[in-house]
């Protein structure tokens, strides 16, 4: 993982996701996910339980990605094609391919929305809002629905001790304030533009349940 978070390498690595195709580079999709997890790890143990089980199934897609049959997971739509048509994705419940390429970066498809929520709302909020309510309803809307009541239970516990809107801002490295909330006006965009492409085509092939 990345040692150092910067703001502005999460702009260029999901700039460089999208071919001129709209196809989804795996290779850029996971570098974007390694400035995200350093941006979690930066501020100490609160996103640990998200941050570890992204690193894994980073993981996972870095292992596809150079293995013998790396040349079907350069992009997204060519490793759905791939498992789709080779029987390696558990459909309907968990079998031989719980490891499958799709079933892991749907993993990361719903963590990446949460972070666009909440980061869409620190882009957007004042000094006096409170970053807890803004993460649990970004996780509210997003990774909740797939999680367990134990799991929601302890993560709600869990934002309540996240730092304040400063320290979020410093830990960005792109300057001031105004200058972090422009950089996330450029990035926010291709976050999500890069989420909705991965989200159609999951839809189109109905692997957005995947067990």
């Amino acid at each position: 993982m990345a040692e150092a978070f910067s703001l502005q390498k999460v702009l260029e690595t999901f700039r460089s996701c999208l071919s001129e195709e709209k196809e989804v580079y795996i290779k850029y999709y996971l570098a974007g996910w390694q400035e995200l997890v350093s941006f979690m790890n930066t501020l100490g143990n609160v996103f640990s339980f998200i941050s570890k089980d992204v690193v894994s199934k980073v993981q996972i897609l870095e292992n596809l990605l150079t293995g013998e049959n790396g040349s079907h997971y350069v992009t997204v739509q060519s490793m759905v094609k791939y498992e789709l048509e080779n029987n390696l994705v558990d459909i309907t419940k968990r079998g031989n391919h719980i490891e499958s390429g799709c079933r892991t970066l749907l993993r990361l498809h719903r963590a990446l929305r949460w972070l666009e929520l909440f980061l869409d709302s620190l882009r957007t909020s004042k000094e006096d809002d409170k970053t807890s309510v803004m993460c649990c309803d970004a996780y509210n809307e997003s990774l909740a629905q797939h999680h367990p009541w134990l799991i929601r239970k302890a993560v709600g516990v869990a934002f309540c001790a996240i730092p304040g809107r400063d320290t979020f801002f410093q830990v960005m490295n792109a300057g001031d304030e105004t200058q972090v909330v422009a950089l996330l006006g450029e990035s926010l965009p291709l976050i999500s533009e890069v989420y909705q492409i991965t989200e159609d085509l999951y839809a189109k092939n109905n692997l957005l349940e995947l067990p």
